[in-house]
């Protein structure tokens, strides 16, 4: 159901005039270079225009998704019938006072690790090769290489797209799990602020450095991808499971499961959303038929594949 779209385009042109952008492509947004446009697009630089989208999602009654640097998302052919919000330029921004980094919620994760390694701060090296803005980062509690953002996260600013207004919640309030959070569905992470420890910048650098070299060596960063399909399951690597069933390169239309790291699903030429979301079922209903283990994906979709 996609609502008064007319009455949601009125109220965000008034607000925000030619930035509101209509039948907007959202692929190249998407690490997955795949997917359909957004019927209303709006990248907001500070609250006023948050509180339009506010008052377009409620008195409009439209879909609205909300999305960062676009590398664990998959957009369906069609798109998406609603309002797509990225965060604009406003919203990225990074300050330090003593051990502490606040940064905007627009502000890429591998940026603020540079920010942190720049004032000699350790505990964000494992963000330097996390392909996602700090709002995303947040939101999926981000992690790698034995750290992630619960780990120093102490406070978020989210802005509540139904009730129109801007909150603060603690680290300890916002329900961090593994690659998840409890905050509600409406709430824009906005901001948040990060407690690091004064650290030895070499140390730092070769943390970060063997991050990069890491990510180089065993992912498929040359090709599209959204990065891990699937969560790991307790105790074991969701990789390791789809490996040992000999996997690795199966296709289905323009998608495949990559060769260099079993986790990973690549769009090759032609690819479609549909082939990408098809390949994600094949392997988990094949992973649940031969392990007993149900994957969970942790690639989020926008629009409709159900078909």
């Amino acid at each position: 159901m996609s609502g008064d779209l007319a009455l949601a385009r009125s109220i965000l042109r008034e607000a925000c005039g030619e930035r509101l952008r209509e039948a907007f492509a959202l692929a190249p947004l998407t690490t997955f270079r795949i997917g359909g446009p957004a019927a209303l697009y709006l990248e907001p630089d500070d609250e006023r225009d948050l509180v339009a989208a506010s008052a377009a999602i409620v008195r409009a009654e439209i879909p609205f998704v909300v999305v960062g640097k676009g590398s664990n998302v998959l957009v369906a052919d069609e798109g998406f019938p609603g309002l797509v919000l990225r965060l604009g330029r406003g919203y990225r921004w990074s300050a330090r006072d003593g051990d502490v980094l606040t940064a905007g919620g627009a502000m890429p994760l591998p940026a603020l690790s540079g920010v942190a390694l720049r004032h000699a701060l350790t505990g964000l090296s494992f963000g330097v090769a996390i392909p996602a803005s700090i709002g995303g980062a947040v939101r999926m509690n981000a992690g790698a290489h034995g750290g992630q953002m619960s780990d120093i996260v102490s406070q978020i600013d989210v802005f509540r797209l139904r009730e129109g207004a801007g909150e603060y919640v603690e680290a300890d309030d916002a329900g961090f799990g593994y690659r998840r959070t409890g905050l509600p569905a409406d709430a824009v992470v906005t901001g948040a602020r990060c407690r690091l420890r004064p650290g030895d910048p070499d140390e730092i650098r070769a943390a970060m450095d063997e991050a990069r070299e890491w990510r180089r060596r065993t992912q498929p960063i040359a090709e599209p991808n959204c990065g891990s399909v699937f969560t790991n399951p307790p105790g074991g690597h969701a990789a390791a499971l789809i490996d040992e069933l000999g996997l690795k390169g199966e296709r289905i239309g323009g998608a495949s499961v990559s060769t260099k790291h079993a986790n990973f699903i690549v769009a090759g030429p032609g690819a479609t959303a549909a082939d990408v979301h098809a390949l994600i079922q094949l392997v988990g209903d094949q992973v649940e038929t031969e392990t007993g283990i149900r994957l969970v994906p942790e690639v989020r979709v926008i629009g409709n594949l159900d078909d």
